[in-house]
């Protein structure tokens, strides 16, 4: 079916197609009029999500995921924030609300759950796409009660948010007390243990005996290795005292043994030259003899003195030798003995550290979390408090018409063409081709259709006045 024979067939059934333009016009008005009156409040909240915590200091991880806002919008629906905005409008008291929840559900469930759902209903968040911003929308009969509904919603909603974020703060902040109590107990008792041993052993971690211990050790150490090459050349001196005596630096040296020699030298000279002249038994020879045994006795003697003064020097130093070394190990297991109780004492004060470190970080975490659950600020703000709407958001009349208009045009046509169907006509050249399916002879020539008289006109289109004439 072309245009053209549709706006033939509109033309011819135009009064049916108005007809029922007309009819949905009138059905569509008059449930528009029959339709309660409707008036939606808004509210506007933003969500704070790059703002580092004001307490941790740091941005929450939980807020930079993409599903937060989602969870978010989640939340302001729950049945805990309705709850909240029920108990605060007091809804719960109104006996209407009541009565009707006793027909509906024969008093079955919870009456403020039973209002949190019929609430949920008539809820609507749009959260902002690009954006942080949720837009929080109630529809009520009563534009006032729309507005405080919206309202106590988005309210529910901040102070619920602050319930979600302080109330692990107060569980952890219990827990972390008593964690706290059991990490005092534990510093108290290592510092009991350390202050105990300190006591008993006379020694603390940071004693400087160890060191004035060790420098009287490796003094005694020089010592004994000074007094060893002092034992070992006294001992070659006695050796070689013994062997070798008159070779001695010492005998050598002697100024006595030096006047002993010469004048038993001399004596042995002076003896050599009389015993030769006087012979040997001359008195002067024999006391010359007698002189030079005293001499060389004298002598020897001085020697044998020199030689055991060395033998005497030798078991001085052995005997201080031996005396040193008993020291020495002595004041080796002295140092052992400091060494052991400071190694036992730098536990016992590491013990007493890391439970310091323990306890300071138990008390940091809880003061943290006290502070956290007594939190009064969360991220969420409201943008936009709802006022009462001053025009109603359903019916739409408009809108309502509008499409009533369009659909009852279309209608109107579809009744036009069904008619037209129902009682064909032949209105075209077309339609006698296409429906009788002969050929067309010819075409009658539509009769002209006379002009309207105006006032002083003819048929012939002159004025009255001159066709009278």
């Amino acid at each position: 079916m072309t245009l053209s024979q549709v706006l033939l067939i509109l033309r011819a059934r135009w009064r049916s197609a108005l007809l029922v333009m007309l009819a949905v016009l009138v059905l569509v008005g008059g449930v528009n009029a029959l339709q309660t009156r409707k008036y939606t409040a808004t509210s506007a909240v933003v969500l704070d999500v790059k703002s580092p915590d004001p307490i941790a200091g740091v941005v929450l991880p939980g807020m930079t995921v993409s599903s937060y806002m989602g969870t978010q919008v989640d939340v302001l629906k729950s049945e805990r924030v309705l709850l909240r905005a029920v108990q605060s409008l007091g809804l719960a008291n109104d006996a209407q609300r009541r009565a009707a929840w006793q027909e509906s559900t024969e008093g079955r469930g919870a009456f403020e759950s039973w209002i949190a759902e019929a609430m949920a209903r008539e809820l609507t968040l749009q959260p902002g796409k690009d954006s942080n911003v949720v837009l929080v929308s109630y529809t009520d009969k009563d534009p006032e009660q729309a507005a405080r509904v919206a309202n106590a919603v988005v309210n529910g909603y901040i102070e619920t948010t602050l319930e979600l974020r302080t109330e692990p703060a107060k569980q952890f902040s219990q827990l972390f007390d008593e964690s706290s109590r059991n990490l005092r107990e534990a510093l108290e008792k290592a510092q009991s243990k350390l202050s105990a041993f300190q006591k008993n052993s006379g020694i603390v971690a940071t004693d400087e005996r160890l060191d004035i211990e060790n420098a009287r050790l490796s003094e005694l150490s020089t010592q004994m290795v000074s007094l060893q090459a002092s034992l070992n050349e006294s001992r070659g001196r006695q050796d070689q005292a013994r062997t070798k005596g008159d070779q001695m630096q010492e005998v050598v040296t002697n100024q006595m043994i030096m006047n002993l020699s010469a004048a038993l030298a001399t004596q042995q000279a002076k003896l050599k030259e009389i015993s030769e002249r006087l012979g040997d038994r001359n008195p002067q020879v024999v006391e010359l003899r007698a002189n030079i045994t005293e001499l060389q006795g004298k002598l020897d003697a001085e020697r044998a003195r020199i030689a055991g003064s060395i033998t005497v020097n030798n078991s001085v130093n052995q005997s201080r030798l031996d005396e040193l070394r008993a020291s020495l190990d002595q004041q080796r297991a002295k140092v052992l003995q400091i060494k052991s109780q400071r190694d036992e004492a730098l536990v016992l004060q590491r013990d007493v550290e890391n439970a310091q470190r323990a306890f300071d970080a138990g008390f940091a975490r809880k003061s943290q979390s006290a502070l956290e659950s007594q939190a009064t600020q969360t991220n969420v703000s409201v943008l936009k408090v709802a006022t009462p709407p001053p025009f109603p958001s359903a019916p739409r009349t408009l809108l309502n018409l509008l499409v009533a208009v369009l659909a009852g045009a279309a209608l109107g046509l579809t009744t036009a063409i069904v008619r037209e169907r129902r009682d064909w006509r032949i209105r075209t050249d077309e339609d006698v081709l296409d429906n009788l399916r002969y050929p067309l002879l010819g075409v009658m020539p539509d009769a002209p259709r006379a002009p309207r008289l105006g006032a002083g006109w003819r048929l012939l289109g002159r004025p009255a006045s001159a066709a009278g004439g």
